[in-house]
């Protein structure tokens, strides 16, 4: 959600500074996040939205107080109903603190720099990509780490997974494992 509404604030050319313009984006913007796909305002932003700039525009987008709480709203009523997989940076702190299971999903940063520049939708040149991706990431994660709203802190009650060095696969096993562990001793 955020990297489509710095997608349309950037389309729109609107400052990052003017926090009620963005405001009004994220409240009236028609959004759809589905499982393989994000449209904005009729705009398939699926590829659009993984790139260099807007994960620069979608870290500005997110240390926006009045964004942020319009989008934790537009959340939340995504997953009034139950039964739903969300991830992002304060799901279990913020958005769904009373969530049935919380996974801290992590990795080394070289790794993270690693599958960031093998993914080609992010359209960055794999030779020099790794160590920018490495101090780009190292940047966005120390500002959400210090933002005034919704700092990205690991829920007391997630459970941590480093994924360091695991495939797709492995780490969807390990996360349904975990999963499955959870809900199985809830009962």
């Amino acid at each position: 959600m955020y990297r489509a509404v710095a997608w349309r604030a950037l389309h729109d050319h609107l400052p990052f500074d003017d926090e009620d313009a963005v405001a009004s984006v994220a409240q009236h913007a028609a959004l759809d996040v589905g499982p393989s796909s994000v449209v904005i305002d009729g705009h398939d932003v699926t590829d659009a939205i993984r790139t260099p700039e807007i994960d620069r525009a979608a870290a500005a987008t997110a240390r926006l107080p009045k964004v942020r709480a319009v989008l934790v709203e537009r959340q939340r009523k995504e997953g009034e109903s139950g039964g739903i997989v969300m991830e992002g940076r304060d799901i279990g702190s913020v958005v769904f603190p009373n969530a049935d299971v919380k996974i801290y999903l992590d990795a080394s940063p070289e790794e993270r720099a690693r599958r960031r520049a093998a993914d080609p939708a992010h359209g960055i040149s794999r030779a020099a990509a790794a160590v920018d991706v490495a101090t780009e990431m190292a940047a966005r994660d120390q500002s959400d780490r210090t933002r005034s709203t919704s700092p990205l802190t690991i829920p007391r009650d997630a459970i941590e997974l480093d994924t360091t060095g695991l495939s797709i696969d492995e780490t969807v096993d390990r996360v349904l494992a975990i999963v499955n562990r959870v809900m199985l001793s809830e009962r």
